[in-house]
Order: C-alpha cells, then structure tokens, then sequence
C-alpha cells in the first residue's frame, strides 16, 4: 500500500531549490545564455515609449508602397517592443494622405510614406495642391528606389531598344505607348527616354496599367513601360518583349535584361522612389532618432533581401540629402513637365 512521503523542511527547500533550478535551466537557449526578452530601442525622451506611430500610406493597401510600408513598420515594432501601425488613406494621385500628415501633430507619432509623385511630381503638375513639400515636411529618409521596364508588342518586331529607337526615329508619331494616365511614373519616363532620344511617340492614356498592358498583349500599341514585378511576368508569359530597365544598374530580379544606359540611351536613369517624413516641426532629435533607427533596418540582409524580391534597393540617406533629393528631383520634374506641356485637372 502506497504511503505518501514526510517532508522535512529542508527536504522541502531541497524540492524547491530544483523546481527553481529547472525552470532557470529551461530559460537558457542552446548557446547556454539567458533567454531574454529583446531591449526596445528608445530615443529622446523615451520616444516612442507606450505612444502608438503611424505611418500613413497615400495610396491603396496591397501595392508596392504599402509592401514596403508595412515591412518598415514591422521591422520599426520589433526594435521598439511596440505595434507600428499602417494607416491608408488613398486618394488624389497621393494627396489626401500626404495632406493628411502635413496637418498632423509634429510629435514624431504620425509619418508619411511619401512617393515621387507625390512630393515631386504632383507640385508642378496638379493645378491646386493642398501642402507645401518645402514648409510642411520634415524629411526624415528615402527608402528604396526601384526601376521600370521598357516592353515592346510582338508586332513592333523590336527585339532590343536600338531597334525601337530606330523605328521611333523613322517614323515620328507612328509609335504608340501605353500609360495609366498623364503625368504618370510610365507617362513622364517615357518622355524622358523620348526627349533624349529626340523622338515622337503617341501617348494613349488609360485608367489603369492593367488595361493597357491587355492592349499591348493585342498589339493595339506599340510599347510600354511598367513597374519591374508587373513586366517581366508579363514578359515571361510571351505577352510581350522586356528590352531594357531605366536603373542605372541591371536588376537582380532579371540579370540578363540589360539598362537603357547599356543600350544606346547613355546615362539614361528614371526610378520611382519612396520615403518616410514626419510634419514640418517634429523636434529635431526625434528626426534624426527616426533616420538612425531606420537606417539600421535598411542595413538589415533579411530587409534587403525582402526588397529586393520586390524589385526594390534600399535607399539610405541623412535628413538633410533627402530634402536635398527632393529639391532637386521636383525641379527635374517641373522642367520636363513644362517644356512637354503635361496638364491635369
């Protein structure tokens, strides 16, 4: 018969000791350190602390700025041991949304995912415009940059960009190209790559790019350009004929499609940016906690490798050359703009 044991007070200590000792012992992970849980990183003032940061994405969830939205924010809540929440707010070629952080509390809790267009584009293109880029931001880093590719139909028969240039030049204005609407990433690279060519091509706008890569799949236009994940599938499927990639580097995703800069354009580039602001008037020291800390995750293998499987290279710079890049990609804009008469209500 099972009789249940005594216990004197130090067998009850000795008991205790190794309930103690285990749990401990099961706390270490296999390089025999203490587990711990990970030190958030805090800036001035213990920003962010327990306040909840938002980074508002101009455009619908699901495209290539809210991916790398939302990879910022992920990465951000991990160092901080707190949610970093993407808020879209869609709308106006990106201008709800980027009104909508231009008027926000500058207390470093409210960001902005800004884009080309948005911040370097819209301001001489759009008629009205309710923010000022150079009084409203407080620039903080550009993210990533990512390249287009040229596509040609099958029926133009051109089989690399000295081809299509050639036919571009013979005929002037018998060329077509596809775009989703005036003053578009595809609309104003085309007219980069045209003017330095000192071509003439026919600019048939659509709603959408889907629409018109339907119609250069039928040969109803003639080429096109479109962001690099979008192009080379459509690309490999035989739709169409990837000729070229408007960065100045050939892209990982496709090694072997050459650069425009390669193939009779010389320096050619034209890349779609993004980058993170806060409103005009966010403490300095928060604005440069906020580029460190950000910088340390575009260092990251894991997010390079991440972007890069969308097509995208991180972009690091100081406040200061981001604001700089800006100024001087709005005047580059504003210049081709102008001298291509581009207008939209």
């Amino acid at each position: 018969m099972f009789k249940p044991k005594k216990f004197t007070g130090l067998h009850a200590f000795a008991l205790l000791r190794a309930a103690v000792t285990g749990a401990t012992l099961a706390a270490f992970g296999a390089s025999g350190a203490f587990a711990q849980a990970p030190v958030p990183h805090t800036g001035p003032g213990g920003y962010p602390g327990t306040g909840r940061v938002v980074i508002v994405v101009p455009f619908a969830p699901g495209g290539a700025t809210d991916i790398i939205a939302r990879l910022i924010a992920d990465e951000l809540g991990k160092r901080w041991a707190t949610a970093v929440v993407v808020d879209n707010k869609a709308g106006a070629s990106g201008g709800i949304g980027t009104e909508f952080v231009a008027r926000a509390k500058p207390d470093g809790y409210t960001l902005l995912l800004g884009t080309q267009t948005a911040l370097a584009v819209n301001p001489s293109l759009l008629k009205k415009i309710s923010y000022d880029v150079e009084k409203d931001f407080a620039p903080i880093t550009q993210l990533a940059s990512t390249p287009l590719v040229l596509l040609a139909s099958n029926k133009s028969g051109a089989r690399n960009v000295r081809e299509l240039v050639a036919a571009i030049k013979a005929k002037p204005d018998a060329i077509s190209y596809g775009t989703s609407g005036n003053g578009t990433s595809q609309h104003l690279t085309t007219l980069l790559m045209l003017n330095r060519i000192d071509g003439k091509a026919v600019h048939i706008p659509y709603k959408g790019s889907s629409q018109s890569l339907v119609d250069l799949a039928g040969n109803q236009i003639d080429m096109q350009f479109d962001n690099i994940a979008t192009a080379l599938a459509f690309a490999k499927n035989g739709q169409a004929k990837a000729l070229a990639v408007t960065s100045l580097k050939r892209s990982t995703l496709e090694p072997e499609l050459p650069t425009l800069a390669e193939s009779g354009v010389p320096g050619f580039e034209a890349v779609t940016w993004l980058g993170l602001l806060a409103p005009a008037g966010t403490p300095p020291a928060v604005v440069t906690y906020l580029n460190q800390e950000v910088l340390a995750i575009l260092d990251s293998p894991a997010v390079k490798g991440r972007m890069a499987a969308q097509g995208f290279t991180p972009r690091p710079m100081t406040p200061e050359g981001f604001r700089k890049f800006i100024r001087d990609e709005t005047v580059k804009f504003s210049s081709l703009i102008k001298s291509n008469n581009i207008t939209v209500e």
